[in-house]
């Protein structure tokens, strides 16, 4: 009896929610959001794509091997990303941890100002970036809609990881 109770709760993770709010990860995820700093937007993003909210710590025992580093487009966010990757660059990280992606937040709406820019070019350098742009939603706590327009190939990398 317990198998049809099991059946029934998957159907309703698969039912409209998925319609109202847009691709999300199955259940079984296999990824983690980890943030280099403050407000880097994790809790956010693992309500709006699912996966595992690991705030700013390391994923622990049980919970997802798989990495995806988050941080904002302002000046300190993009250092604490590069500080973040050269953990993994010099094998600071929990051995058991793979890094899959950088996820750039946007920290205001509109086009990063050049200096930002060129941090972001030499991040892009060492690791794949998604870049998710700036939700006014968000903002004032709605999370129901879908993922932004331009988030497509997180979106993909995101079911790839919980596959």
């Amino acid at each position: 009896m317990r198998t049809d109770v099991r059946r029934e709760a998957e159907s309703v993770q698969q039912g409209p929610e998925i319609w109202i709010r847009g691709p999300v990860a199955p259940a079984g995820r296999r990824f983690a959001w980890v943030g280099t700093h403050g407000g880097a937007g994790v809790s956010t993003l693992a309500a709006v794509y699912g996966g595992h909210d690991s705030g700013r710590d390391w994923p622990g025992p049980g919970a997802p091997a798989s990495v995806l580093l988050v941080a904002r487009t302002h000046a300190a966010g993009l250092l604490a990303a590069r500080r973040a990757l050269e953990f993994f660059r010099r094998g600071e990280h929990p051995p058991h941890l793979d890094l899959d992606a950088v996820v750039l937040v946007a920290d205001a709406p509109g086009r990063l100002p050049r200096p930002l820019a060129q941090r972001l070019k030499e991040i892009e350098s060492m690791v794949d970036v998604h870049r998710v742009p700036w939700v006014p939603a968000w903002r004032l706590g709605d999370l129901n809609g879908t993922p932004p327009r331009g988030t497509e190939p997180l979106v993909r990398l995101i079911r790839a990881t919980a596959a």
